[in-house]
């Protein structure tokens, strides 16, 4: 019966992702069991890991550098999808993960820092720094996820700056940041976004956001072509996701 074969094939591929998330969140296990959990829980309800590896967005033998990283999440995920595509244990109409990446990592926290090393080891570079100083590296993509609305305007100018220099022509920038004019579920979003500063110990913080349009706007003149893609399915916030291809 189709209707069947088709409901057994989306179990089935449901369960492969749920596998090979569990499989990144399983590296935490050196770091304790709030890192697996914390791992797992962001895998698992954050739809901008699948989209990154459903979407190919990754080239094979990429230099690949997470700005902002906390304990590695994104890294730890790329590794161990390496390792589940070589067992044969992969997501039925999934494109082939990217494979031989050069993976480093930057995180101010230096808890954060301590359980990216326990679970990345020597598949990932992980640098304790503050993304104002830190030297961001020649890289193929450059991942900034959630991370630059805590940088002051001048920082936030000073980082693309570097990021943009960091990228050779045809790279790969992704930059996920929140739909300020999205009413209630913006306002949702900053609410948690100063929880979350407030669990990590950091007090209460002064964000520094700009329109989708204007992030967009400040993109193109570093010499990206930029493509913004909503990213909230599923989940209560007004995020969005910058595609961005360097083309000078």
């Amino acid at each position: 019966m189709p209707a069947v074969a088709a409901a057994s094939a989306r179990n089935a591929a449901a369960d492969s992702v749920a596998a090979l998330f569990d499989a990144a969140a399983r590296r935490y296990a050196p770091a304790g069991r709030f890192a697996v959990g914390f791992a797992r829980g962001k895998l698992r309800h954050d739809p901008v890991f699948a989209t990154l590896l459903r979407g190919r967005l990754v080239p094979d033998g990429a230099r690949l550098l997470d700005l902002g990283c906390g304990q590695g999440v994104l890294l730890a995920l790329l590794v161990a999808a390496a390792e589940q595509y070589r067992a044969g244990r992969w997501p039925a109409g999934w494109p082939a993960p990217p494979s031989r990446l050069s993976l480093r990592g930057i995180e101010v926290l230096r808890a954060d820092v301590r359980r990216a090393r326990c679970a990345l080891g020597h598949d990932a570079e992980i640098e304790e720094a503050d993304l104002r100083v830190a030297q961001v590296t020649p890289s193929d993509v450059v991942v900034l996820l959630d991370v630059v609305h805590y940088l002051e305007p001048p920082a936030q100018e000073r980082l693309l700056a570097a990021i943009a220099g960091a990228l050779p022509p045809g790279g790969l920038f992704l930059m996920r940041v929140g739909d300020v004019t999205a009413g209630a579920v913006a306002l949702l979003t900053r609410v948690v976004d100063h929880l979350v500063t407030l669990a990590r110990g950091a007090g209460l913080h002064r964000f520094h956001t700009r329109t989708v349009p204007q992030w967009v706007a400040a993109l193109e003149r570093l010499g990206f072509a930029v493509n913004a893609e909503p990213q909230s399915e599923g989940t209560p916030f007004a995020n969005v996701l910058l595609v961005a291809r360097k083309h000078r």
